[in-house]
């Protein structure tokens, strides 16, 4: 079976990834593409789990030799990618893949595979509301937060080109209109 792909994008601190764990904990038939990342890691992380951790000389070799389906340079300095390999693997288990993803690293898949994919852009109200879970999640510097605020906005722009806009103001509320959408989608 070649399954479907069903891509959350979003600005750091928009909930994706508590709303992709949730859709993996209700729907059996979804598989968490691990990104690939040349960042090393942060907190808990592990290699393997929460993404693949690669030094910045194998990254850019595997970027060479064609094995993503998608990489950018996220931040200067920083890569994130998807590698074919990855989507392969879960599709030869006969699952959908679900990827929580940058927003340029989404719509890329978007365009790679068309209607086989759905792209879900996952926003907040406000700003202020996003600069107060940035903080709130105490991982980052100041001059982090002030790069991931900027990228926001940004990435804010590219929102219409998404199969559908996930407002997170209320997460219950979210995460039961993600599931709805997803569960339509498959169903397509």
């Amino acid at each position: 079976m070649e399954g479907k792909l069903i891509i959350f994008s979003a600005p750091s601190g928009s909930g994706k990834t508590t709303i992709v764990h949730h859709l993996l904990a209700k729907m059996p038939q979804l598989a968490f593409s691990i990104s690939a990342t040349s960042r090393p890691p942060r907190g808990a992380e592990k290699n393997g789990t929460d993404y693949f951790f690669l030094s910045a000389d194998e990254f850019a070799k595997k970027a060479k030799a064609g094995e993503f389906l998608e990489w950018e340079e996220v931040y200067k300095g920083t890569a994130y990618g998807t590698l074919r390999s990855e989507v392969e693997r879960l599709w030869a288990e006969d699952k959908h893949v679900i990827f929580d993803i940058d927003v340029v690293g989404g719509l890329n898949l978007k365009k790679h595979f068309g209607n086989k994919a759905l792209a879900v852009y996952v926003k907040v109200s406000n700003n202020e509301t996003l600069e107060k879970r940035l903080r709130g999640r105490g991982t980052d510097s100041e001059e982090k937060i002030q790069q991931r605020l900027a990228k926001a906005k940004e990435e804010q722009k590219l929102a219409p080109q998404f199969d559908h806009i996930l407002v997170n103001d209320d997460l219950e509320r979210a995460q039961q209109e993600a599931v709805e959408k997803v569960q339509q989608f498959l169903n397509s």
